[in-house]
């Protein structure tokens, strides 16, 4: 089933607001280095070829100088949050939503490059009464190693709700009406990393409430700075797969809810379904098709990547692993995944 959807003309019959949060800017935070990277997004995002109405930046503690000069880089005005100590990443989300007052309200990482028509796109549907949720796509950078990535990280399954929906999203590319992303927001997850916003999406689908797909509201998520940190987060993807994996397994295949009893099975049986899925969507993510020895290549990386994730769920499964602390996050700092300045 294919999840391309119709392109719209954008108008403005909606107000609107972006929240970013600084969470995955955390990591390796030295003297003047988050401002130094909000302030490259926010330059690049001035050329988004549909404004917002509001712009909300959730933070740590930004001095009144730096925020005088996030805001020059803006272009405009910006409403910061600053937020209680140890806030994690989904509930900066909240609290950013909070801030707001428009109709709809899109979310963004500060770790994420979003092509210029990502906004326009992302916020058009809603000019149908009947929208009130839309993910747009993200992927890893296009070379050989971020397709296989993209394939494990990034899979948009088709939702039972309607043709152009999807049953899952992710966090730093999506928009909601405000009355409903105020019904459900982000909830508490213990344990888990980065999947609360996956069990939002089944409570969503749970309601009937569809979330619409718009693949050509793009943006490019980064890498970690170190390889390091890169093995780190596939450890904590496999832990999530040990969290998540009843509500997985309960909600996709009810028939095997039985698996739920048997510990680490229960992961690992989901990581080799998202394996086998993940081969499937190699090169249906608009990235450059693979063929030949670059494919080859994309399988071992995708089988590399995903026995790093089993790790981190066996290790979550026995004890061995605890969820990571939210202050002390990985570092998106490095330029190396830029594709524009």
């Amino acid at each position: 089933m294919t999840l391309e959807t119709p392109m719209h003309t954008p108008t403005l019959n909606q107000t609107t607001a972006l929240v970013l949060e600084t969470n995955n800017l955390r990591g390796d935070a030295k003297a003047g280095r988050i401002p130094t990277s909000l302030g490259r997004l926010l330059r690049h995002l001035r050329h988004q070829t549909r404004p917002v109405d509001e712009l909300v930046i959730t933070h740590d503690g930004l001095d009144d100088a730096q925020r005088t000069l996030l805001c020059e880089s803006a272009g405009r005005a910006v409403r910061f949050v600053e937020l209680p100590a140890d806030t994690g990443y989904y509930e900066a989300k909240n609290l950013g939503f909070a801030a707001t007052t428009t109709e709809v309200v899109a979310f963004g990482d500060a770790d994420c490059w979003p092509d210029a028509r990502w906004l326009e796109r992302l916020l058009a549907p809603f000019d149908d009464p009947g929208v009130d949720v839309v993910s747009g796509r993200t992927t890893y950078r296009p070379d050989v190693l971020g397709t296989a990535a993209t394939a494990i990280d990034f899979i948009y399954f088709p939702s039972p709700l309607g043709p152009g929906c999807v049953r899952n999203f992710y966090a730093n590319n999506v928009a909601f009406r405000r009355s409903t992303f105020d019904a459900y927001r982000y909830e508490p997850a213990r344990g888990v990393y980065r999947g609360h916003c996956q069990l939002l999406g089944l409570r969503l689908q749970k309601d009937g409430v569809a979330v619409r797909f718009e693949p050509g509201a793009r943006t490019f998520h980064r890498f970690p700075d170190r390889r390091r940190q890169l093995l780190e987060l596939r450890l904590l993807r496999g832990a999530d797969a040990t969290e998540l994996g009843p509500t997985l397994v309960s909600t996709y295949a009810p028939r095997l809810r039985w698996l739920n009893r048997l510990g680490p099975v229960t992961p690992l049986v989901v990581l080799g379904a998202r394996f086998v899925a993940s081969l499937r969507h190699l090169g249906r993510q608009d990235l450059p098709a693979r063929t030949g020895l670059e494919r080859v290549v994309c399988v071992g990386a995708v089988a590399g990547l995903s026995l790093a994730d089993a790790a981190g769920a066996v290790a979550r499964s026995v004890g061995l692993g605890a969820a990571r602390d939210d202050a002390h996050a990985l570092a998106y700092h490095g330029d190396r995944d830029r594709l524009a300045a």
